[in-house]
């Protein structure tokens, strides 16, 4: 149970630093270069946190599954465009992959509480940083 709730925090992960990387290339418009920017900050802490939950996995015992194939299959994250996107749109769709990341991180900080204490602190680690990024991307949102 405790790799498989990894496994699938590992897996949106790292799709979400991907999704973050192509929004990142596909960015135009006003405030294009703060977007631009913020965006690199975000991939750095996702990067980290999907090397961070593979270790652990490793830790426990068994390959962590980081393969592309794994990712684009399993997945929670919707498919992000592969066409430009001015800085508001975005910023929008960059709010929603995070929300739904930290989401999930939340569904297995709940469930990992009593099987494995040490896993459960280390995605609420996790989830600090990228609730803090979501806040900054939330905050560019036009009401």
């Amino acid at each position: 149970k405790v790799v498989g709730c990894l496994q699938q925090r590992l897996v949106d992960i790292i799709d979400l630093s991907l999704q973050l990387k192509q929004a990142h290339w596909c960015v135009v418009g006003n405030n294009f270069r703060a977007v631009h920017l913020q965006l690199d900050e975000i991939i750095v802490d996702t990067r980290a946190a999907s090397d961070e939950i593979a270790e652990r996995i490793a830790a426990l015992g068994v390959a962590p599954d980081g393969r592309v194939n794994t990712v684009s299959q399993r997945t929670n994250l919707p498919e992000p465009s592969g066409s430009f996107a001015s800085a508001q749109q975005t910023v929008t769709t960059v709010a929603d992959r995070l929300q739904a990341t930290i989401d999930g991180l939340r569904d297995s900080i709940g469930k990992l509480g009593d099987l494995d204490p040490i896993s459960e602190d280390m995605l609420i680690a996790i989830s600090g940083p990228l609730e803090k990024h979501l806040w900054m991307v939330q905050s560019q949102e036009i009401q």
